[in-house]
């Protein structure tokens, strides 16, 4: 268990890192068992526009919500003018439902 918990702090760690000198907002991504949260963060810390699957009873797989997660994420950015965000993943690994939602992001207008 110990392990786990320190691959997971080394991966935040080398992320935090490589998102540490841009001066663009960030999206950042958390991943629950059962649900997928998204949230757009500006430089100074604060919230511009988020969203989630939880309120929306959606029946698809879990990587199908997430992309839904992105299309609606992507509408709220649009109207705060937000067109080239750092994809924030946390300590997730790149795979599942969080390479599903980045794909989708890419897929569509946002510049990563």
């Amino acid at each position: 268990m110990l392990e786990k918990q320190l691959k997971r702090l080394k991966r935040k760690n080398r992320i935090a890192a490589n998102l540490a000198w841009t001066n663009k907002p960030r999206l950042s991504v958390y991943r629950s068992n059962t649900f997928i949260y998204a949230q757009v963060i500006d430089l100074e810390g604060k919230v511009i526009c988020a969203t989630s699957d939880i309120k929306v009873k959606w029946k698809l797989t879990k990587s199908e919500s997430s992309k839904k997660v992105w299309e609606e994420i992507a509408k709220k950015a649009l109207e705060a003018k937000v067109t080239e965000v750092v994809f924030d993943r946390n300590w997730f690994a790149y795979h599942g439902r969080v390479k599903a939602l980045a794909e989708a992001a890419r897929e569509a207008w946002l510049k990563f």
